[in-house]
């Protein structure tokens, strides 16, 4: 019996397109149909819960998820992906320098925001950095007619945000934390604030005014929610 988005808690977006939000942090993760294929968004905060996107994601291809692109380096979106063993892994160039270098500072901030030490561990422990690094724009071939754009759209959120546009009707804009629904947009050390507004320019250029905007946080939004943030962020960091 084929499973739907709807009975594994997840929200259908478009045709072969959904995401589902996360407990806890609310993070959002993305899956991406093709033929043969599936593209998940972001993988999670911990191996076990990378573990549950995985199942999920199998129950409603009958297949295994085969590239995973991860939108930028923090835990709760990253800390998952070696629950996708053998997927290819995509990031925006530099966050293989993160998760490579940078994993104590991953681990710390994940145990200060509620993960558990021992989760915590496991999972840094795990972490393969990815293996494909976009610069510029990546076209992803999934089959069955389906092309997916990889876009590297930072520095914002962090140095390293990559978005996610999938064609089609509508198109579907997968953001990352550069917009965010539930919350005000989190700015922390890693971020370039100066660079955030350009980005959300970039991410409207590609989606356009008809397209759903999936933030890494809350609610699907459309383009005039982003334009208002990328207002909001422009005022509130002093950027013309």
């Amino acid at each position: 019996m084929t499973v739907t988005w709807e009975e594994l808690g997840w929200e259908r977006l478009a045709p072969g397109v959904g995401r589902c939000r996360l407990p806890g942090w609310d993070c959002t993760a993305g899956l991406i149909l093709g033929e043969g294929t599936a593209l998940m968004v972001d993988a999670g905060s911990s191996l076990a819960e990378g573990a549950r996107l995985r199942r999920q994601a199998e129950e409603l291809t009958g297949g295994r998820v085969t590239h995973l692109a991860l939108t930028h380096p923090h835990f709760d979106h990253v800390l998952g992906a070696a629950a996708f063993a053998g997927a290819e892994l995509y990031g925006a160039v530099g966050v293989d320098a993160v998760l490579a270098y940078e994993r104590h500072e991953l681990r710390t901030d994940a145990v200060r925001n509620g993960l558990a030490a021992a989760d915590a561990d496991e999972a840094v422990d795990a972490l393969v950095p990815p293996g494909h690094l976009v610069c510029g724009e990546w076209t992803l071939d999934l089959g069955g007619g389906r092309q997916v754009l990889l876009a590297n759209v930072g520095p914002g959120h962090t140095a390293h945000d990559l978005a996610v546009l999938v064609p089609g009707d509508p198109e579907v804009v997968f953001c990352g934390d550069l917009v965010e629904e539930s919350g005000e947009p989190q700015a922390g050390p890693d971020a370039l604030p100066s660079r955030w507004p350009d980005a959300l320019d970039r991410l409207l250029s590609l989606g356009g005014e008809d397209a759903l905007y999936v933030p890494g946080h809350g609610a699907v939004v459309d383009a005039a929610f982003v334009r208002r943030q990328r207002d909001e962020l422009a005022a509130r960091f002093g950027v013309s």
